[in-house]
């Protein structure tokens, strides 16, 4: 999967973990409701973009 991201994901996914660090660093409870946020948010475009795929018949 990691390789699929390329460098500027790669990028973007240690940004991503670090910021939830940080703000698990001042208080646990925010972070685990914006890692909860940010993967809803992933299942929905993963859902998006497979409907698109499946309607242009890529999948």
């Amino acid at each position: 999967m990691l390789d699929k991201l390329g460098t500027v994901g790669l990028v973007g996914l240690l940004l991503l973990v670090v910021g939830i660090a940080l703000v698990a660093y001042a208080d646990l409870v925010v972070a685990a409701g914006i890692a909860l946020v940010i993967v809803g948010t992933g299942l929905v475009v993963k859902g998006l973009a497979s409907g698109l795929m499946r309607q242009f018949g890529f999948a």
